[in-house]
């Protein structure tokens, strides 16, 4: 019986085949710098650079920058405490102590509204340290009272800074508004201010918040809940 002789390994072919061109003298020579062919087609090209902050390029009207909290055409304010915005926060970024609104009536020494609703934004903070401007606290908010505005310059050199309170994020006093607390506008209901149908502060409505402000015998002025509660606002958020 004859033995068999060992079988040769086969050399594998590579896949462009034995055929392959060989590369010529000059590429071989230009293809260590061939990398760099972008860089020189752009180095003699105009800077689209932005000379910040000097020339500020203006940012699209939906920016996800700062927040803000709105009121109505009257001065009270939208929020209602309801908290769904903190629910909604997936960087557990924002903080709201809701309290009641004073519903009793005026003559029997009711401080007023802060807002139409049962409840309103006693304490409301925003950690921008944590916050990622997704914008899924606008889109819970029930009441359309937190919307997000262009700014967005927020650098700083304090953390503690960077906390915002409620007397930065709330919208200020414009035309035809008045301070709260007030009570509501006259033969309204808080659907009739969701609706549109408050355009502005009543001659009623003013009174209530010179009364409130005018001096006491003693020459300092009548504390309202606002007046009371700044200091409570202070301290209240998570770091």
């Amino acid at each position: 019986m004859s033995e068999q002789e060992p079988v040769s390994e086969q050399e594998p072919v590579s896949e462009q085949g034995q055929d392959a061109p060989k590369k010529g003298f000059f590429s071989e020579l230009l293809a260590p710098v061939a990398g760099f062919g972008v860089s020189f087609r752009t180095q003699f090209r105009e800077y689209a650079t932005t000379q910040y902050p000097e020339e500020k390029r203006p940012t699209p009207p939906r920016f996800h920058g700062v927040h803000q909290l709105n009121r109505h055409p009257d001065g009270l304010e939208k929020c209602i405490g309801c908290e769904l915005c903190a629910w909604a926060c997936p960087a557990d970024a924002i903080f709201v102590e809701g309290a009641d609104n004073d519903d009793t009536p005026t003559e029997e020494g009711g401080t007023g509204r802060f807002s139409p609703g049962e409840r309103y934004g006693r304490v409301y903070q925003i950690n921008y340290l944590r916050c990622i401007f997704c914008g899924l606290c606008i889109e819970a908010c029930p009441t359309r009272a937190l919307t997000m505005t262009n700014f967005y310059e927020l650098a700083d050199h304090s953390r503690a800074d960077l906390i915002f309170e409620k007397d930065k994020l709330l919208a200020p006093l414009q035309e035809g508004m008045a301070q709260p607390p007030h009570p509501m506008v006259s033969g309204m209901e808080e659907r009739d201010y969701y609706q549109g149908s408050v355009d502005g502060a009543t001659e009623q409505q003013r009174d209530f918040v010179a009364e409130r402000e005018r001096p006491d015998d003693t020459g300092q002025e009548q504390p309202g809940r606002d007046q009371a509660n700044r200091g409570e606002t202070k301290g209240g958020g998570r770091s």
